[in-house]
C-alpha cells in the first residue's frame, strides 16, 4: 500500500508561494499561482488571505476549505527538485471542507 504524503511544515515564501515540508523530510517550494482558478480560490488572490494557511489533514488549508491534495503538492515539489524550471501545471484537486 503506498503511504499518501503529509505536509507537516508549511511557510510562506513571498507572492503566491509556499515551502512546504512532507513526512518523509522531502521539501521545496510551490508557486501557488497557477492553480488559482475558479470560486473556491478567488479569495487566495488577495495575498493577505492566502497567508492566512493553515496545515489540516496532512495539506495546506485556507479558512474558507479550499486546499490542494497533499499528492499535488508533493508531484510538485519533485518535480522542480528534477528542474528547477518547472512550475506545477498540473489543475489542483479540489476538496471542500465542512
Amino acid at each position: 500500500m503506498d503511504i499518501v504524503p503529509s505536509v507537516i511544515r508549511a511557510t510562506y515564501e513571498g507572492d503566491f508561494r509556499i515551502h512546504v515540508t512532507f513526512h518523509d523530510n522531502l521539501q521545496g517550494t510551490v508557486d501557488f499561482q497557477a492553480w488559482l482558478e475558479g470560486p473556491v480560490f478567488e479569495p487566495l488572490k488577495d495575498r493577505t488571505y492566502f497567508q492566512q494557511f493553515f496545515i489540516d489533514g496532512g495539506t495546506v488549508v485556507w479558512p474558507n476549505g479550499a486546499d490542494v491534495a497533499p499528492e499535488t503538492l508533493y508531484d510538485a515539489v519533485q518535480a522542480t527538485r528534477s528542474s528547477p524550471a518547472l512550475q506545477p501545471t498540473a489543475p489542483a484537486r479540489v476538496k471542500r471542507r465542512g
